[in-house]
């Protein structure tokens, strides 16, 4: 086993995980397809390796990926022991998500489900998204009932509860509060085949475990999903326009820049990769109606090229009615 300066590789006897650690012990990703998880699975042939180089593909998190690791490697290991006739302590792996929009949180708990259906730990896999709306009745026992019948669908996946803090704000008599303890109860009858996981912003999400003081050590993982940096979104930026087969001109990509910083400067809840989606489709729609005044015959260079002019139109609202920029 060679170590360098910045990786040290760890290797199982029987190649079946085979997996690079950083210096400082945070787990990377698996090198090799081979591990031996034969598991039924509903992502037809989608292998571990894939679901891992899905989530390596993704901009950052390093800290999250290192923890989704974690648990792979636990389960994995698990299973070894049982092998051998070794005792394995039972885990919960209820989630809470933190963080502002944008920042991967639903990627991140859909590539956990399929991972964890590929270790056999969740039969289907599936991820059910929901929201105060979808959780919440209104009338006495409604709530119950609407909240039971998305966990049946959500069985043997993970049910997705984005902004949980809204069940929290109504009060005593809002029936919030009935589908927290319907979920609670859920949670102590179906934790086998089932993972929840609450979602939002951090601030809002720390008030709301306070306000509930049972629900902390039923959700024992909690990540953090910090806001990228500027330089990170530039990156998901290119490689949202790569995947739609458009480039930045120099100039356009400077533009970006400045418009990303001025924006995560300006909101306390910056949106993030969301932000850049929509930056990135209202100067393609800038692009096609620059490129239909030309009426002139255009060349593979001109469809693809995104212009400073096309972005610069996206100057914040906010920033022009402070007089900042001079248009």
């Amino acid at each position: 086993m060679t170590v360098d300066e910045s990786l040290r590789k760890i290797t199982v006897n029987d190649s079946r995980i085979n997996i690079i650690f950083n210096a400082d012990g945070g787990l990377r990703a698996p090198l090799e397809q081979n591990e031996d998880l034969s598991l039924t699975s509903n992502h037809n042939n989608e292998s571990a390796a894939d679901i891992f180089n899905e989530m390596e593909e993704m901009i950052g998190l390093d800290k999250v990926k290192d923890l989704i690791y974690e648990i792979y490697s636990l389960i994995q290991i698990n299973k070894y022991r049982s092998e051998e006739g070794l005792k394995n302590s039972k885990q919960v792996y209820h989630m809470i998500f933190k963080g502002n929009p944008g920042t991967g949180k639903t990627t991140v708990a859909r590539i956990i489900s399929k991972m964890l259906n590929k270790m056999g730990v969740l039969s289907k896999g599936h991820l059910i998204e929901v929201e105060r709306a979808d959780l919440v009745g209104e009338y006495i026992g409604h709530t119950a009932l609407k909240t039971r019948d998305l966990v049946k669908k959500a069985m043997g996946g993970i049910l997705f509860i984005d902004e949980a803090y809204s069940l929290a704000r109504g009060g005593e008599k809002d029936f919030g509060k009935e589908a927290i303890d319907t979920l609670v109860k859920v949670m102590e009858d179906k934790s086998d085949d089932l993972i929840i996981i609450l979602a939002g912003y951090p601030i809002e999400m720390d008030d709301f475990l306070q306000i509930n003081t049972g629900l902390p050590s039923r959700f024992p993982i909690q990540i953090n999903f910090d806001d990228y940096s500027t330089d990170e979104l530039m990156l998901i930026a290119l490689k949202m326009s790569s995947e739609k087969d458009y480039s930045f001109t120099n100039e356009a990509g400077l533009k970006l820049k400045q418009i990303i910083q001025d924006e995560k400067d300006l909101r306390i809840h910056f949106s993030n990769a969301r932000y850049v989606r929509n930056v990135i489709e209202k100067a393609i729609r800038h692009q096609a109606v620059r490129l239909m005044k030309r009426r002139e015959k255009m060349s593979r260079q001109n469809l693809m090229e995104i212009t400073a002019r096309d972005i610069e139109s996206q100057l914040t609202e906010a920033k022009k009615a402070e007089g900042v920029y001079n248009l």
